[in-house]
């Protein structure tokens, strides 16, 4: 069955109730979150959707919550209205774009922290980055009630905080990570990607090619702590400055990994100008 409108919504109430208008018609409803500034990226997470439920419920809010003092919440790229038209022609169902008042009222209060997978990574350089994310996507899951949630994998240390949260405090919704949508020469999709200059977007591809051949090695047995310094210097020497870390982790806890003996992830975060990029590629 295809449903071609799509509905907006600013506001719980209204929202809430046409999603158990869907449910009572027993549709199964997905939600993908979003910052907005779409891209193939987030329109194969539309497409993931579609497939796994009747309807789709794309919510597009650029958190303050999540950025730090001096990050780009100000130039953080922003464009409803080619968003809504990428939303309408990808087939979802109902585009929630909530207030920043909506989402955070006068005198609002109550933050989520998950300890133990946030203090490290991209927690280290982004004080408060994965508290914003789980208390906005806590109540993005609350406002929205979906039965399925779906998040990209490029993201992968926030995928675990929110996997966490939703298991910790029992909310009944199942959240599945999509692997990364990639330019063909490798650069993983990402709305900060506009940022970058030619030069900039030459050098790139680097990052993931290190990363992949980082994974390789460890797949073939050796040890991380040479592959991961070797790496170092070579995102080094294609002008990545400061590279704030490259490591190999576990997949469900983050822990450090040596060998390739179980599920892991190898993870980066570097800049290349003033922009920062991350990737990640699985391992095992």
């Amino acid at each position: 069955m295809s449903h071609t409108s799509l509905s907006r919504f600013t506001a719980v109430a209204p929202l809430r109730a046409a999603v158990a208008a869907w449910r009572r018609a027993g549709d199964r409803v997905v939600l993908v979150p979003t910052m907005g500034a779409l891209h193939a990226g987030h329109l194969a997470l539309m497409a993931r959707a579609k497939a796994l439920g009747e309807r789709v419920v794309a919510s597009i809010f650029v958190n303050p919550t999540q950025f730090g003092p001096n990050e780009d919440f100000s130039r953080y790229p922003r464009d409803t209205e080619a968003d809504l038209a990428l939303l309408a022609e990808a087939g979802v169902d109902a585009a929630y774009l909530p207030e920043v008042a909506e989402m955070y009222p006068a005198h609002f209060s109550t933050r989520i922290e998950v300890d133990g997978l946030t203090e490290d990574l991209c927690g280290a350089y982004r004080p408060g980055h994965f508290s914003g994310v789980a208390t906005v996507v806590t109540k993005l899951l609350n406002q929205v009630q979906p039965d399925l949630a779906l998040f990209g994998e490029k993201d992968f240390q926030q995928l675990l905080v929110i996997r966490r949260a939703v298991r910790d405090l029992d909310l009944p919704v199942e959240i599945q990570g999509v692997p990364t949508l990639r330019e063909a020469d490798g650069l993983a999709l990402s709305s900060r990607n506009r940022y970058l200059d030619a030069e900039a977007r030459t050098r790139a591809p680097r990052l993931h090619a290190v990363l992949s051949g980082i994974a390789a090695g460890l797949a073939d047995g050796a040890e991380a702590g040479p592959l991961l310094e070797q790496g170092r210097a070579e995102l080094a020497a294609a002008g990545f400055d400061p590279v704030q870390y490259l490591e190999v982790r576990d997949a469900e806890t983050l822990a450090p990994v040596e060998r390739a003996t179980r599920p892991a992830r190898v993870l980066a975060a570097a800049y290349l100008g003033r922009t920062r990029l991350i990737d990640n590629v699985p391992l095992g």
